[in-house]
Protein backbone atom coordinates (compact mmCIF):
# COMPACT_ATOMS: atom_id res chain seq x y z
CA UNK A 1 0.00 0.00 0.00
CA UNK A 2 1.19 3.42 -1.07
CA UNK A 3 1.90 5.85 1.30
CA UNK A 4 -1.27 8.28 1.26
CA UNK A 5 1.45 11.62 2.41
CA UNK A 6 3.92 13.56 -0.27
CA UNK A 7 6.01 13.70 3.30
CA UNK A 8 5.94 13.27 6.80
CA UNK A 9 6.67 16.73 7.66
CA UNK A 10 5.99 20.06 6.11
CA UNK A 11 7.73 22.41 8.27
CA UNK A 12 6.86 26.41 7.55
CA UNK A 13 9.77 28.58 7.90
CA UNK A 14 13.55 28.00 8.08
CA UNK A 15 14.89 29.66 11.93
CA UNK A 16 16.51 28.04 14.50
CA UNK A 17 13.59 26.11 15.39
CA UNK A 18 12.47 25.06 12.01
CA UNK A 19 15.98 23.80 10.76
CA UNK A 20 16.79 21.99 13.68
CA UNK A 21 13.15 19.78 13.52
CA UNK A 22 14.01 18.96 9.72
CA UNK A 23 16.92 17.84 10.30
CA UNK A 24 16.23 15.72 13.05
CA UNK A 25 13.18 14.38 11.88
CA UNK A 26 15.01 14.00 8.65
CA UNK A 27 16.98 12.20 10.14
CA UNK A 28 14.96 9.22 11.47
CA UNK A 29 14.05 8.29 8.12
CA UNK A 30 10.87 10.42 7.60
CA UNK A 31 10.43 12.47 4.23
CA UNK A 32 10.75 15.67 5.18
CA UNK A 33 10.22 19.46 3.46
CA UNK A 34 10.73 22.76 4.43
CA UNK A 35 9.56 26.20 3.08
CA UNK A 36 11.17 29.78 3.87
CA UNK A 37 10.29 32.38 1.71
CA UNK A 38 13.43 34.99 2.88
CA UNK A 39 16.34 33.86 3.85
CA UNK A 40 17.49 30.57 5.84
CA UNK A 41 18.60 31.17 9.31
CA UNK A 42 15.60 33.05 10.35
CA UNK A 43 15.51 36.31 12.28
CA UNK A 44 18.37 35.21 14.96
CA UNK A 45 20.98 34.91 12.02
CA UNK A 46 19.66 37.46 9.28
CA UNK A 47 18.69 40.30 11.28
CA UNK A 48 18.42 39.55 15.24
CA UNK A 49 21.25 37.75 17.33
CA UNK A 50 24.18 37.24 15.26
CA UNK A 51 24.62 40.55 13.62
CA UNK A 52 23.37 42.25 16.90
CA UNK A 53 26.26 40.99 18.67
CA UNK A 54 28.89 41.72 15.74
CA UNK A 55 27.56 45.04 16.38
CA UNK A 56 27.72 45.11 20.05
CA UNK A 57 31.59 43.95 19.89
CA UNK A 58 31.92 47.04 17.31
CA UNK A 59 30.58 49.07 19.95
CA UNK A 60 32.38 47.93 22.79
CA UNK A 61 36.22 49.12 20.86
CA UNK A 62 35.70 53.04 21.76
CA UNK A 63 35.76 52.36 25.31
CA UNK A 64 38.52 49.48 25.02
CA UNK A 65 40.17 52.08 23.49
CA UNK A 66 39.92 55.07 26.10
CA UNK A 67 40.31 52.28 29.03
CA UNK A 68 44.07 51.00 26.88
CA UNK A 69 45.86 54.69 28.09
CA UNK A 70 45.19 53.48 31.65
CA UNK A 71 47.55 50.43 31.24
CA UNK A 72 50.32 52.13 29.56
CA UNK A 73 49.06 51.94 25.57
CA UNK A 74 49.05 54.81 23.76
CA UNK A 75 46.57 54.71 21.25
CA UNK A 76 46.67 57.35 18.00
CA UNK A 77 43.88 58.94 16.59
CA UNK A 78 40.62 56.31 15.80
CA UNK A 79 37.93 56.53 13.19
CA UNK A 80 35.06 54.05 12.59
CA UNK A 81 34.29 52.90 9.50
CA UNK A 82 30.31 51.48 8.97
CA UNK A 83 30.20 50.47 5.71
CA UNK A 84 33.01 48.16 6.31
CA UNK A 85 31.69 47.14 9.21
CA UNK A 86 28.33 46.35 7.32
CA UNK A 87 30.54 44.51 4.78
CA UNK A 88 32.01 42.13 7.09
CA UNK A 89 28.46 41.38 8.75
CA UNK A 90 27.08 40.91 5.60
CA UNK A 91 29.77 38.14 4.35
CA UNK A 92 29.22 36.37 7.92
CA UNK A 93 25.37 36.29 7.84
CA UNK A 94 25.76 35.14 3.81
CA UNK A 95 28.30 31.96 5.53
CA UNK A 96 25.88 31.28 8.31
CA UNK A 97 22.88 31.32 5.92
CA UNK A 98 24.44 28.63 3.33
CA UNK A 99 24.95 26.62 6.05
CA UNK A 100 21.90 26.24 7.87
CA UNK A 101 20.45 25.96 3.97
CA UNK A 102 22.98 23.09 3.27
CA UNK A 103 22.56 21.32 6.95
CA UNK A 104 18.78 20.78 6.54
CA UNK A 105 19.46 19.30 2.55
CA UNK A 106 22.94 17.23 4.08
CA UNK A 107 20.54 15.97 6.61
CA UNK A 108 17.89 14.83 3.88
CA UNK A 109 15.45 17.48 3.76
CA UNK A 110 13.70 18.55 0.75
CA UNK A 111 14.53 22.61 0.97
CA UNK A 112 12.14 25.14 -0.83
CA UNK A 113 13.22 28.69 -1.19
CA UNK A 114 9.79 30.52 -1.12
CA UNK A 115 6.29 30.61 0.22
CA UNK A 116 4.58 28.19 1.92
CA UNK A 117 0.67 28.25 3.31
CA UNK A 118 -1.59 25.66 4.64
CA UNK A 119 -4.36 24.83 2.39
CA UNK A 120 -5.67 21.74 4.63
CA UNK A 121 -4.93 19.90 8.08
CA UNK A 122 -2.72 17.89 5.77
CA UNK A 123 -2.30 20.17 2.79
CA UNK A 124 0.42 22.84 2.25
CA UNK A 125 0.34 25.32 -1.18
CA UNK A 126 4.14 26.01 -2.11
CA UNK A 127 3.25 29.15 -3.63
CA UNK A 128 6.92 29.69 -5.68
CA UNK A 129 5.65 26.53 -7.53
CA UNK A 130 2.22 27.40 -7.56
CA UNK A 131 1.38 23.66 -6.29
CA UNK A 132 -0.11 22.10 -3.51
CA UNK A 133 1.36 18.74 -1.12
CA UNK A 134 -0.05 16.71 1.52
CA UNK A 135 2.16 15.73 4.80
CA UNK A 136 0.79 13.71 7.58
CA UNK A 137 2.57 16.37 9.99
CA UNK A 138 3.18 20.32 9.26
CA UNK A 139 4.98 22.24 11.29
CA UNK A 140 4.67 26.14 11.61
CA UNK A 141 7.91 28.01 12.62
CA UNK A 142 7.50 31.46 10.87
CA UNK A 143 9.04 33.56 13.97
CA UNK A 144 8.00 36.90 14.84
CA UNK A 145 8.24 40.22 13.71
CA UNK A 146 8.88 43.69 14.46
CA UNK A 147 5.88 46.45 14.40
CA UNK A 148 5.65 50.01 14.09
CA UNK A 149 2.33 51.69 16.05
CA UNK A 150 0.38 53.96 13.62
CA UNK A 151 1.03 57.55 14.00
CA UNK A 152 1.40 60.38 12.15
CA UNK A 153 4.79 60.28 10.16
CA UNK A 154 4.42 56.22 10.94
CA UNK A 155 6.13 55.37 8.08
CA UNK A 156 9.80 57.31 8.76
CA UNK A 157 10.14 55.04 11.53
CA UNK A 158 12.99 51.78 10.98
CA UNK A 159 13.26 48.66 13.17
CA UNK A 160 15.66 45.42 13.39
CA UNK A 161 14.49 44.55 10.30
CA UNK A 162 16.20 47.61 8.43
CA UNK A 163 18.79 49.18 11.05
CA UNK A 164 21.25 46.76 10.04
CA UNK A 165 21.34 47.81 6.42
CA UNK A 166 21.54 51.26 6.49
CA UNK A 167 23.69 53.16 3.94
CA UNK A 168 25.97 54.78 7.12
CA UNK A 169 25.74 55.42 10.95
CA UNK A 170 23.99 58.94 11.51
CA UNK A 171 25.10 61.56 13.90
CA UNK A 172 21.34 61.65 15.88
CA UNK A 173 19.47 58.81 17.01
CA UNK A 174 15.84 58.38 18.60
CA UNK A 175 15.69 55.20 19.96
CA UNK A 176 11.40 54.24 20.89
CA UNK A 177 11.20 51.53 23.54
CA UNK A 178 12.58 50.04 26.92
CA UNK A 179 12.92 45.98 26.08
CA UNK A 180 16.11 44.75 25.30
CA UNK A 181 15.98 45.79 21.75
CA UNK A 182 15.64 49.12 22.77
CA UNK A 183 18.40 49.35 25.22
CA UNK A 184 20.93 47.00 23.38
CA UNK A 185 20.79 49.30 19.96
CA UNK A 186 20.99 52.66 22.19
CA UNK A 187 23.84 51.14 23.25
CA UNK A 188 25.46 50.22 19.87
CA UNK A 189 24.31 53.72 18.55
CA UNK A 190 26.04 55.40 21.04
CA UNK A 191 29.34 53.32 21.61
CA UNK A 192 29.52 53.48 17.76
CA UNK A 193 29.65 57.84 18.03
CA UNK A 194 25.98 58.41 17.45
CA UNK A 195 23.84 60.97 19.83
CA UNK A 196 21.18 58.86 21.10
CA UNK A 197 17.91 59.50 22.93
CA UNK A 198 16.04 56.80 24.13
CA UNK A 199 12.01 57.17 24.91
CA UNK A 200 10.28 54.35 27.08
CA UNK A 201 6.65 55.08 27.82
CA UNK A 202 6.76 53.47 31.52
CA UNK A 203 9.01 54.69 34.45
CA UNK A 204 12.08 51.96 34.13
CA UNK A 205 13.86 49.93 31.30
CA UNK A 206 13.57 46.52 30.55
CA UNK A 207 10.00 45.20 32.22
CA UNK A 208 10.18 41.96 33.38
CA UNK A 209 14.35 41.47 34.74
CA UNK A 210 14.86 42.45 38.52
CA UNK A 211 14.34 45.72 39.56
CA UNK A 212 18.35 46.26 40.70
CA UNK A 213 19.15 45.01 37.48
CA UNK A 214 16.99 47.29 35.41
CA UNK A 215 18.21 50.46 37.48
CA UNK A 216 21.56 49.84 37.24
CA UNK A 217 21.78 49.24 33.79
CA UNK A 218 19.42 52.47 33.69
CA UNK A 219 21.90 53.98 35.32
CA UNK A 220 24.91 53.18 33.18
CA UNK A 221 23.44 53.59 30.27
CA UNK A 222 22.99 57.49 31.34
CA UNK A 223 26.12 57.67 32.58
CA UNK A 224 27.91 56.61 29.07
CA UNK A 225 25.66 60.06 27.72
CA UNK A 226 22.31 58.52 26.73
CA UNK A 227 19.39 60.66 27.02
CA UNK A 228 17.29 58.32 28.67
CA UNK A 229 13.68 59.88 28.70
CA UNK A 230 10.89 58.40 30.77
CA UNK A 231 7.06 58.63 30.55
CA UNK A 232 7.82 59.81 27.15
CA UNK A 233 6.06 58.61 23.84
CA UNK A 234 6.07 59.70 19.99
CA UNK A 235 3.26 61.75 18.82
CA UNK A 236 4.30 62.31 15.26
CA UNK A 237 7.68 62.23 12.93
CA UNK A 238 8.26 65.24 10.46
CA UNK A 239 10.33 65.71 7.77
CA UNK A 240 12.65 63.89 5.57
CA UNK A 241 15.34 63.11 7.33
CA UNK A 242 16.50 64.91 9.55
CA UNK A 243 13.18 64.36 11.73
CA UNK A 244 11.11 66.45 13.98
CA UNK A 245 9.79 64.11 16.58
CA UNK A 246 6.72 65.64 18.51
CA UNK A 247 6.80 64.10 21.90
CA UNK A 248 3.05 63.51 23.71
CA UNK A 249 4.21 66.08 26.09
CA UNK A 250 4.82 68.84 23.10
CA UNK A 251 8.99 68.23 23.52
CA UNK A 252 10.22 68.49 20.24
CA UNK A 253 13.30 66.35 19.19
CA UNK A 254 15.58 66.87 16.54
CA UNK A 255 16.77 63.40 14.61
CA UNK A 256 18.41 61.74 12.05
CA UNK A 257 16.91 58.20 12.60
CA UNK A 258 13.84 57.49 14.50
CA UNK A 259 14.54 53.45 15.67
CA UNK A 260 11.30 51.46 16.50
CA UNK A 261 11.82 48.76 18.87
CA UNK A 262 8.62 48.95 20.89
CA UNK A 263 7.42 44.95 20.55
CA UNK A 264 7.61 41.88 18.07
CA UNK A 265 4.36 39.86 16.77
CA UNK A 266 3.95 36.65 15.79
CA UNK A 267 4.35 36.25 12.12
CA UNK A 268 1.57 34.48 10.88
CA UNK A 269 0.03 36.82 8.22
CA UNK A 270 -1.18 34.80 5.08
CA UNK A 271 0.05 31.60 6.33
CA UNK A 272 -3.78 29.82 5.94
CA UNK A 273 -4.36 29.80 9.76
CA UNK A 274 -8.10 30.84 9.86
CA UNK A 275 -9.12 28.63 6.92
CA UNK A 276 -8.22 25.53 8.64
CA UNK A 277 -9.78 27.00 11.79
CA UNK A 278 -6.41 26.76 14.05
CA UNK A 279 -6.96 28.70 17.41
CA UNK A 280 -5.15 31.51 17.87
CA UNK A 281 -4.43 33.39 21.27
CA UNK A 282 -5.43 37.17 21.74
CA UNK A 283 -1.89 38.64 21.03
CA UNK A 284 -2.41 36.88 17.52
CA UNK A 285 0.19 34.16 18.27
CA UNK A 286 -0.10 29.90 17.50
CA UNK A 287 -2.39 28.53 20.64
CA UNK A 288 -0.59 24.98 21.16
CA UNK A 289 -0.28 22.33 23.99
CA UNK A 290 2.51 21.20 26.40
CA UNK A 291 3.35 19.85 23.04
CA UNK A 292 4.00 21.96 20.88
CA UNK A 293 0.71 20.90 19.15
CA UNK A 294 -2.10 23.30 17.64
CA UNK A 295 -6.36 22.29 17.81
CA UNK A 296 -5.78 20.87 14.60
CA UNK A 297 -4.11 17.30 15.74
CA UNK A 298 -1.84 17.17 12.37
CA UNK A 299 -0.78 20.41 12.86
CA UNK A 300 2.12 21.64 15.24
CA UNK A 301 3.94 24.91 15.78
CA UNK A 302 7.24 25.81 17.31
CA UNK A 303 9.39 29.19 18.41
CA UNK A 304 8.04 32.94 18.13
CA UNK A 305 5.32 32.53 16.65
CA UNK A 306 3.77 30.32 19.62
CA UNK A 307 4.65 33.75 21.86
CA UNK A 308 5.66 31.25 24.55
CA UNK A 309 9.50 32.36 25.07
CA UNK A 310 11.01 34.37 22.18
CA UNK A 311 14.48 33.23 22.48
CA UNK A 312 16.75 31.58 19.69
CA UNK A 313 17.65 28.51 22.23
CA UNK A 314 14.53 28.18 23.50
CA UNK A 315 13.05 27.36 19.61
CA UNK A 316 15.47 25.10 19.08
CA UNK A 317 14.57 22.92 22.21
CA UNK A 318 10.66 23.40 21.18
CA UNK A 319 11.91 21.89 17.37
CA UNK A 320 13.57 18.96 19.47
CA UNK A 321 10.48 18.18 22.21
CA UNK A 322 8.32 18.53 18.76
CA UNK A 323 10.79 15.23 16.89
CA UNK A 324 10.88 13.13 20.15
CA UNK A 325 7.23 13.05 20.60
CA UNK A 326 5.73 13.09 16.80
CA UNK A 327 8.97 10.99 15.17
CA UNK A 328 10.49 8.70 18.08
CA UNK A 329 7.87 7.98 20.29
CA UNK A 330 8.74 9.56 23.15
CA UNK A 331 6.43 12.31 24.09
CA UNK A 332 8.12 15.50 25.46
CA UNK A 333 7.24 19.19 26.76
CA UNK A 334 9.58 21.84 26.33
CA UNK A 335 11.10 23.12 29.88
CA UNK A 336 10.80 26.88 29.78
CA UNK A 337 11.67 27.27 33.32
CA UNK A 338 14.79 28.20 34.92
CA UNK A 339 16.45 29.26 31.33
CA UNK A 340 19.20 31.10 31.59
CA UNK A 341 19.18 34.93 29.12
CA UNK A 342 21.93 37.73 28.35
CA UNK A 343 21.23 41.15 27.16
CA UNK A 344 23.74 43.01 25.37
CA UNK A 345 23.71 46.30 26.46
CA UNK A 346 26.46 47.64 27.73
CA UNK A 347 27.21 47.05 30.50
CA UNK A 348 25.47 43.05 29.53
CA UNK A 349 22.86 41.54 32.03
CA UNK A 350 23.59 37.72 32.19
CA UNK A 351 20.14 36.47 34.40
CA UNK A 352 18.42 33.22 35.18
CA UNK A 353 15.59 32.38 37.33
CA UNK A 354 13.15 34.75 39.16
CA UNK A 355 13.61 38.82 40.10
CA UNK A 356 13.94 39.35 43.48
CA UNK A 357 9.98 40.61 43.38
CA UNK A 358 8.82 37.88 41.18
CA UNK A 359 10.64 35.64 44.03
CA UNK A 360 8.79 37.26 47.30
CA UNK A 361 5.26 36.37 45.62
CA UNK A 362 6.06 33.01 45.96
CA UNK A 363 7.60 33.07 49.79
CA UNK A 364 10.05 34.43 52.15
CA UNK A 365 13.69 35.29 50.40
CA UNK A 366 17.28 36.19 51.23
CA UNK A 367 18.69 39.09 48.93
CA UNK A 368 22.68 38.60 48.58
CA UNK A 369 23.70 41.65 46.38
CA UNK A 370 27.02 43.20 45.95
CA UNK A 371 27.86 46.14 43.69
CA UNK A 372 31.43 47.04 42.96
CA UNK A 373 34.46 48.42 40.64
CA UNK A 374 36.01 45.31 38.63
CA UNK A 375 39.62 45.22 38.48
CA UNK A 376 39.73 45.71 34.71
CA UNK A 377 38.03 49.10 35.75
CA UNK A 378 40.62 50.21 38.45
CA UNK A 379 43.66 51.59 36.72
CA UNK A 380 41.71 52.59 33.81
CA UNK A 381 39.92 55.07 35.52
CA UNK A 382 36.42 54.03 34.96
CA UNK A 383 33.88 54.72 36.85
CA UNK A 384 31.42 51.82 35.65
CA UNK A 385 30.62 48.82 38.23
CA UNK A 386 29.30 45.27 38.22
CA UNK A 387 26.05 43.69 39.87
CA UNK A 388 26.04 40.43 41.02
CA UNK A 389 22.63 39.43 42.80
CA UNK A 390 21.39 36.03 44.29
CA UNK A 391 17.82 35.07 45.35
CA UNK A 392 17.65 32.63 47.58
CA UNK A 393 14.48 30.83 49.26
CA UNK A 394 14.75 31.19 52.80
CA UNK A 395 13.01 27.78 53.82
CA UNK A 396 14.57 25.12 51.04
CA UNK A 397 17.99 27.73 50.83
CA UNK A 398 17.54 26.84 46.95
CA UNK A 399 18.76 29.67 44.60
CA UNK A 400 16.02 30.92 43.27
CA UNK A 401 17.61 33.69 40.97
CA UNK A 402 20.75 34.67 39.53
CA UNK A 403 21.29 38.30 38.26
CA UNK A 404 25.03 40.02 36.92
CA UNK A 405 25.41 43.10 35.08
CA UNK A 406 28.88 43.56 33.92
CA UNK A 407 31.64 42.53 31.46
CA UNK A 408 30.91 39.04 30.51
CA UNK A 409 27.95 38.38 31.87
CA UNK A 410 26.63 36.40 29.27
CA UNK A 411 29.25 34.16 29.69
CA UNK A 412 29.00 33.81 33.33
CA UNK A 413 25.20 32.97 33.32
CA UNK A 414 25.44 30.14 31.29
CA UNK A 415 27.34 27.99 34.35
CA UNK A 416 25.50 29.61 36.62
CA UNK A 417 22.41 28.51 34.83
CA UNK A 418 23.60 25.16 35.14
CA UNK A 419 23.24 25.41 39.16
CA UNK A 420 20.32 26.96 39.49
CA UNK A 421 18.50 24.18 36.92
CA UNK A 422 20.22 21.67 39.12
CA UNK A 423 18.36 22.87 42.42
CA UNK A 424 21.56 24.63 43.67
CA UNK A 425 21.05 25.57 47.22
CA UNK A 426 23.07 28.86 48.73
CA UNK A 427 25.15 26.73 50.52
CA UNK A 428 26.56 24.76 47.62
CA UNK A 429 27.15 27.94 46.25
CA UNK A 430 29.08 28.99 49.21
CA UNK A 431 31.33 25.87 49.54
CA UNK A 432 32.54 26.15 45.62
CA UNK A 433 36.07 27.64 45.89
CA UNK A 434 36.32 31.19 44.16
CA UNK A 435 38.38 31.80 41.26
CA UNK A 436 40.78 34.76 41.74
CA UNK A 437 41.11 37.17 40.71
CA UNK A 438 38.13 36.96 38.73
CA UNK A 439 34.58 39.23 38.71
CA UNK A 440 32.50 35.99 39.29
CA UNK A 441 34.41 34.82 42.38
CA UNK A 442 31.90 37.48 44.31
CA UNK A 443 28.59 34.93 43.65
CA UNK A 444 31.06 32.39 45.57
CA UNK A 445 31.80 34.90 48.32
CA UNK A 446 28.34 36.89 49.36
CA UNK A 447 28.08 35.46 52.66
CA UNK A 448 25.90 38.19 54.19
CA UNK A 449 22.06 38.65 52.55
CA UNK A 450 20.69 42.13 52.33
Amino acid sequence: MSDPFDYDLFVIGGGSGGVRAARLAAGTGAKVAIAEEFRYGGTCVIRGCVPKKLLVYASGYSEAFEDAAGFGWTVGETSFDWAKLIRAKDAEIMRLEGLYAKNVAAAGAEVFHCRAEIVGAHDVRIVGEDRTVSAKHILVATGGAPFVPDFPGSEHAVTSNEVFDLPSLLKRVLVVGGGYIACEFACIFNGLGSEVTQLYRRDMILRGFDNDVREHVSTEMINKGIDIRYGADVASVEGAGPYTVTLNNGDKVETDLVFYATGRKPATKGLGLEAVGIEMTKGGAIAVDGFSQTNIPSIYAVGDVTDRMALTPVAIREGVAFVETVFKANPTKPDHSDVATAVFTQPEIGTVGLGEEEAREAGEVEIYRAAFRPMANTISGRDEKMLMKIVVAKDTRRVLGVHIVGHGAGEMIQLAGVAVKMGATKEDFDRTVAVHPTAAEELVTMATPV
